[in-house]
């Protein structure tokens, strides 16, 4: 603050130091309606509503009952008459089944909901427990959470699967169809999501006092359909159906606002009031997460609108029935979707007004739990850590010191100094349009106080660098949150930088790289010790011990028990194996096994007939340029343009593959979404080719998920992560790939350098530039256009020649090679991509070797499960211990 009480510089005249118009953006609103009073008996309590008061509060009971708190701090026995019980209630008196109208779907249902009643009981001793002791928590903020089906993970967790095996058994079903009845959660698309499902799962199971926090999407992103060979996005209605793994918390509301205006409090210069008529409630719905072999119990808390509040019956009595549900509509739709499109303005808006919303209710969820320790807020970062899971939490950061400042009456630098001690940032990309910005007039549009709040500490961030760096304006741009385009941009990934004690990437190479060239500027200002690695991990429980369980039972004969399961460095004792002739075999049975399992459900959802004795190659993750699944179907076009050259005999002596490709395209991703075209009309000419036969086949698996990847992760025999140098962060689908015996064909990127270096690089097949080499190839491309390698050219000269349908549908992608830069260096790896292809053939056909790899792979990766990450982020970033909840 300056000696006359303002903000902003009087010494460095900068466009960042802007104040925000009261009302300048304030939107047509409807006029306020009446509120919806609760049912009362009191005429009293009746005027006290009427009033603005609260009206009745819900009775607490007279006395404590003893019978009720021993059951509740007594566990559910674990019998089968008692769990058969449970289920059989569930089935009469929840969903009104008799023996003969039940069904399947019902079966789980009821199972389900037995199985949450075990979980919630845990569940509320594990908070209770927590509350008691006044544990530290931490609250990891992510915009997805793609946890997949819960009902065998839980039983896992609960080591109840036989018991309930039995009792479905009884009653006329076998578990595994059971478990086909459960939709997957749309609650997350990729790998980010799936991260942050491991971290709460690894914290569950860890004792790690944490939350998981974000959204309640109705819809999830889309579902994915192929039509004709495009990708046709259809709502995900997961919701359909009950969800037994929610639970809804009524009493858990919070008020968000958006647009209105300010006005100035007349005691404190910085403190302002934010007045809006456009005010909507997010509702709490809590999903426990089992720990495995422990007693405690996590929670992912999800935010959704609720609506009831805002249906206007003067409006509908009136005839005006869109007015009348235009409340309703405006709110429902905050939480309908994740990553809505934001190729037109109102997509941009509207996926502003998302993030807030969570970042608002998990804020002031955060501090409602703080206060009841009844420390002074000051003291918040001793009792809570907050990790941001990329940029989209980021707004926690402005509302935070909102919350600190206009609400509880803290200065600046309180406020200040305690919002940086409780953030910590994680990024996940290199790549500058991944970058999220949000342009000025916007954000000042709809959140009004927060545009002010990042303008004030851009300028005191600014200005304490240049009284450090006297002079060097290209370094105050550079490290300017607020950027200088037209219009000035926020640019969030700086703000999380501003706002957080720590920042971390997600994979050695990822954490050197943003040091060295989108954070450089930050490490000068703010020291390098602030900027840390953080290396992915997966959760073992869902990606060994649940996906494989085949793989699983051999790992723990050989460790002794399931010890391994929490505790992965035991799976070293493979080792000792690799040359028991009877191990070896048993190895191989298994992954047999899984690829039997995946021919048919290959069959199943594709109609497509694969041979289980070929090599399965699969590359199954987002569909993007820098992922360079385009580069995977011009080396099957070249595979292809072979095959048909040669004889039958010379076709009769190849190694039989099935390349099996599967991932979503973004809604507005026009190049990512041909790419799909095109692999799955190749996929049609190749798979009907009767000369071809079994020797090649190409598959696209729609709508990937993932219940899906847990039937293509056990069963691939090489996994491809060959996203250009220097583009990927970390990925986790190279380690899942590994931790279930497959083999991995890689660039020199991400995660798979650290996989390389633990399980040996005889066990992994690199190829392609590096990153130090990836500028200088681009710099030649955009101002040069060399002939393609000749096997790229016959991939070209295929598409060209109209041999996968109509070769203009193709051209705009051929054309990013030879004519747009080849900013993804195609034409650099591919020949060196064509030549680990022949390694790895090679490789395969001695199948001593390819046995002995694999069972090395799984054995040197306990590096990463996600309880190496989890540990590491405890005692590194947010300083937290163990809390166990006793199981007596």
């Amino acid at each position: 603050m300056n000696q006359d009480g303002s903000y902003f510089s009087n010494s460095i005249p900068l466009s960042t130091a802007k104040a925000t118009t009261p009302g300048a953006h304030e939107p047509d609103v409807p006029s306020v309606q009446p509120t919806p009073l609760k049912r009362v008996v009191s005429g009293a309590a009746l005027k006290e509503l009427l009033a603005g008061g609260a009206g009745a509060h819900p009775k607490t009971p007279s006395r404590e009952d003893s019978e009720f708190k021993t059951y509740w701090h007594s566990e559910i026995t674990r019998d089968v008459a008692t769990i058969k019980n449970s289920v059989v209630m569930h089935l009469t008196a929840t969903f009104l089944r008799t023996p003969t109208s039940m069904d399947s779907g019902y079966a789980y249902l009821a199972s389900a909901f037995s199985v949450r009643d075990r979980l919630l009981q845990r569940w509320n001793l594990t908070n209770e427990y927590h509350d008691q002791i006044n544990a530290k928590r931490v609250y990891y903020m992510s915009l997805e959470f793609l946890i997949g089906r819960t009902f065998d993970n839980a039983l896992l967790a609960l080591e109840l699967r036989d018991e309930y095996s039995k009792v479905l058994g009884d009653v006329g079903f076998r578990l595994e169809d059971i478990i086909d009845e459960e939709r997957d959660a749309a609650l997350g698309n990729g790998g980010l999501g799936r991260l942050a499902a491991c971290y709460v799962d690894s914290m569950a199971c860890m004792n790690y006092p944490g939350w998981g926090y974000g959204l309640r999407y109705r819809y999830g992103m889309f579902q994915q359909q192929i039509i004709n060979g495009y990708q046709v996005e259809a709502p995900d209605c997961w919701l359909d159906s009950p969800n037994p793994w929610e639970f809804p918390r009524p009493d858990v509301t919070y008020p968000i606002k958006f647009y209105g205006h300010l006005v100035r409090d007349p005691e404190v210069s910085y403190r302002y009031k934010w007045e809006s008529n456009v005010v909507y409630d997010a509702m709490a719905f809590d999903v426990p997460v089992p720990g495995y072999g422990t007693a405690n119990v996590g929670n992912i808390r999800l935010w959704s609108c609720k609506t009831n509040g805002l249906f206007d019956l003067n409006k509908f009595n009136a005839g005006d029935y869109n007015g009348a549900t235009g409340g309703q509509v405006a709110a429902q739709i905050l939480t309908d979707v994740l990553y809505p499109n934001d190729n037109t303005n109102e997509g941009k808006e509207l996926r502003l007004r998302q993030e807030y919303l969570f970042c608002s209710a998990t804020l002031q969820d955060i501090i409602a739990r703080f206060k009841r320790t009844g420390r002074p807020l000051t003291q918040l970062a001793e009792m809570a850590a907050i990790q941001l899971n990329d940029t989209h939490p980021t707004l926690g950061i402005p509302e935070l010191m909102r919350i600190l400042i206009d609400e509880e009456g803290l200065t600046w630098d309180e406020a200040w100094a305690t919002t940086t001690k409780t953030f910590a940032f994680t990024n996940h990309t290199v790549l500058p349009e991944a970058m999220e910005k949000w342009p000025v007039p916007m954000l000042d549009k709809i959140l009004p106080r927060h545009m002010g709040i990042i303008y004030d500490i851009n300028l005191f961030f600014l200005q304490s660098v240049e009284k450090r760096f006297p002079g060097d304006r290209d370094l105050l741009r550079n490290i300017s949150i607020i950027e200088e385009s037209s219009p000035q941009q926020v640019r969030m990934a700086f703000l999380a930088c501003v706002g957080s004690h720590r920042v971390n990437g997600v994979a050695a190479i990822h954490s050197d790289i943003i040091k060295q060239t989108i954070f450089s500027d930050f490490v000068r200002v703010q020291g390098e010790d602030k900027f840390i690695n953080k290396t992915n991990g997966v959760a073992p429980r869902r990606w060994m011990n649940e996906c494989n369980p085949d793989m699983s039972e051999l790992i723990t004969e050989v460790v002794g028990d399931r010890s391994w399961v929490t505790d992965l460095t035991k799976v070293r004792a493979l080792e000792a194996k690799v040359d028991d002739s009877s191990f070896r075999q048993r190895w191989w049975d298994a992954k047999q096994k899984n690829k039997q399992r995946l021919a048919e459900y290959i069959l199943a959802t594709t109609g497509i007939r694969v041979s289980s004795e070929a090599l399965f190659d699969v590359q199954v993750k987002r569909i993007h340029e820098y992922k360079r699944q385009l580069m995977n179907i011009l080396g099957v076009i070249y595979r292809y343009h072979c095959l048909k050259q040669m004889s039958p005999e010379e076709r009769a002596r190849e190694l039989p593959r099935v390349v099996i490709f599967a991932g979503k395209a973004a809604a507005g991703y026009w190049v990512a979404k041909q790419v799909i075209k095109l692999i799955n009309s190749v996929a049609e000419v190749v798979n009907s080719d009767e000369e071809i036969g079994d020797v090649l086949k190409v598959v696209f698996i729609p709508d990937y998920s993932v219940t899906a990847a847990e039937h293509i992760i056990p069963a691939s025999d090489i996994s491809q992560h060959i996203s250009t140098a220097g583009t990927e962060a970390s990925g986790t689908s190279n380690m899942k790939f590994v931790l279930n015996g497959g083999i991995i064909l890689g660039t020199v990127d991400g995660a798979n350098i650290e996989i390389g270096e633990e399980v040996g690089e005889e066990q992994i097949f690199f190829f392609g530039c590096l990153a130090h080499e990836v500028a200088d190839f681009r710099h030649y491309l955009r101002f040069h256009q060399p002939k393609p390698d000749a096997a790229l050219q016959a991939a070209f000269d295929m598409i060209q020649r109209n041999t996968f349908g109509e070769a203009h549908l193709f051209q705009p992608l051929i054309d990013s090679i030879l004519r747009g830069g080849d900013v993804y260096l195609l034409s650099v790896d591919f020949p060196s991509y064509i030549e680990a292809h022949k390694a790895v053939e090679s490789a395969y056909r001695k199948r001593d070797d390819w046995i002995t790899k694999s069972i090395l792979s799984v054995a040197r990766m306990s590096k990463f499960s996600s309880d190496r990450s989890i540990q590491e982020y405890a005692e590194e970033v947010w300083n937290i211990e163990p809390a166990p909840v006793s199981s007596q």
